[in-house]
């Protein structure tokens, strides 16, 4: 099979059913469901567009049996790396920015593991083997993958294995001649209900102590046992798309994952049993550089996109005469470009892989990209609240247009420069669902959070730092310094110079 189409994509769901529940009732047919057909048609389009001949070419590359995603296939110059973040930036712009976990993001994973099977390898060839033929059942069969790298929010104060219910947290219960029987919970599924395959990986932070909670593997979502339980949904299937022009289309089903007794054939078995191990695979298999690209290019159509609309709110009602408005206009306008400059930065900045068959993006500006991201997209979203003020509280609804007071809403909800009223309530709609409305706020705190904590990544940029060249300038400053009792005498001397 080579890159499949919308249509196909959705035929997989349909074929098969998992557990699903929303608001206390299990969905059968995913597809069917007001909650969830709107995100899933917008991930069938992503998939079209890799056979639409505007977009074929960026989107896919020859594989061993057709065509498949770029985001699949190991970048091996410069050039490729550039053609990636095109790849990326076409998905993104697709969907603004807003779904965070489009299918390139775990492709770009599944392939970052197959290009480093000398990490899986250090438990057993098995291993190895195991992920290099995941990573090419996934890849020419098109699938579409989520993962869960979080464990409950129960007790932080504790390690996985201190818990009061020792599977609280996703674990091994047991080997079978089979596999591993896995028990408990994980999240932040995004996605999950609409998505092909699930990926386990944790992220760093396993104790010792937690060996049954370092397990790295992947299964259907349709396995027996494994249950998605997905939030409330900002939009149920009832919004309008003109009252809801982003949470009526991009809305991703975040889900609680529950393990009842799953069992993982060893064929899907990845890695089990080593919190060391575990705990250094972001590092050592580079997938934190990968996703990080994805990420980055995705961060930038976002940031672009909200960047776009404060800037046309402003000129709708014509506050950006104003110097104050200029000056947040224009530090989002540097927070965008901050962005697109380390993109550019990590594919420049590039490193060759430990096989020195493929390349990948300079990890340094990726990181600060992840750090910016999670701060500058929620000033963006303030700023837009700012510019917006009472004005996206006050906006009809699109009902009122056809209605009775429609003259009132056609007079007095115009804007500047004989903008009329329902170009000028579309906009602040849009800015609404993009910076107010739970959808927008879901947004942030997404990005917020994106990466992790943003208290311990910047703990962690400055613990790893290499510090060789900043300190190397102090050292050649402090050396200016000299001996302080010869540096006494020689400015003495400069003061009394002696008779000629």
């Amino acid at each position: 099979m080579t890159v499949r189409s919308g249509v196909q994509y959705l035929e997989r769901l349909q074929k098969t059913p998992r557990e699903v529940w929303l608001r206390g009732e299990r969905v059968e047919d995913v597809t069917a469901h007001p909650a969830f057909r709107a995100p899933i048609q917008q991930i069938a389009r992503l998939y079209d567009m890799q056979h639409d001949p505007a977009y074929a070419d960026v989107l896919t590359r020859p594989g061993p049996n057709g065509p498949v995603g770029t985001s699949f296939v190991a970048p091996t110059s410069y050039d490729d790396l550039v053609g990636r973040r095109e790849a990326f930036r076409v998905w993104s712009e697709a969907t603004l920015g807003l779904m965070g976990r489009s299918p390139d993001f775990l492709n770009t994973t599944v392939m970052a593991f197959a290009e480093e099977p000398g990490v899986f390898a250090q438990l057993g060839q098995r291993y190895a083997d195991n992920v290099a033929r995941y990573y090419e059942y996934v890849r020419d069969n098109d699938l579409f993958l989520t993962h869960a790298l979080i464990t409950p929010q129960t007790d932080r104060s504790r390690s996985s294995a201190e818990q009061a219910d020792a599977f609280l947290h996703m674990g091994v219960v047991e080997e079978t001649a089979d596999g591993l029987v896995v028990r408990g919970a994980r999240m932040l599924a995004t996605l999950a209900p609409m998505a092909d395959e699930l990926i386990i990986y944790s992220l760093p932070g396993l104790r010792p102590g937690d060996e049954r909670h370092a397990a790295v593997f992947a299964i259907p979502i349709e396995t027996p046992g494994l249950r998605l339980i997905s939030r409330e949904p900002f939009d149920d299937g009832t919004r309008n798309r003109f009252d809801h022009p982003l949470s009526a289309h991009f809305e991703e089903a975040d889900s609680l994952v529950v393990f009842d007794d799953v069992l993982v054939p060893w064929h899907r078995v990845f890695l089990h049993g080593s919190v060391e191990l575990a705990n250094k695979l972001y590092v050592e298999t580079n997938l934190r550089q990968h996703t990080a690209h994805q990420t980055g290019v995705r961060g930038l159509v976002k940031m672009q996109f909200i960047t776009g609309v404060a800037m046309k709110l402003a000129q709708t009602v014509k506050i950006d005469s104003f110097l104050h408005v200029q000056h947040k206009l224009g530090e989002l306008v540097a927070a965008t470009e901050t962005c697109r400059a380390l993109v550019r930065a990590a594919e420049i900045d590039h490193e060759t892989s430990s096989s020195g068959n493929s390349l990948r993006c300079g990890f340094l500006p990726l990181q600060t990209l992840r750090m910016h991201l999670s701060a500058s997209y929620p000033k963006a979203a303030e700023v837009l609240q700012t510019l917006g003020a009472g004005g996206l509280l006050m906006m009809p609804s699109a009902e009122d247009f056809g209605s009775e007071i429609g003259d009132d809403i056609a007079r007095y909800f115009q804007g500047a420069d004989g903008l009329d009223a329902t170009q000028r309530v579309r906009l602040y709609k849009l800015a609404w669902d993009l910076c107010g409305d739970g959808f927008g706020q879901r947004a942030v705190q997404y990005e917020r959070y994106y990466a992790g904590d943003p208290v311990r990544l910047y703990a962690m940029n400055y613990l790893g730092y290499d510090k060789t060249d900043a300190f190397r300038l102090v050292d050649r400053a402090l050396a200016l310094g000299g001996d302080p009792q010869e540096a006494v005498a020689e400015s003495r001397g400069r003061a009394h110079p002696a008779a000629g």
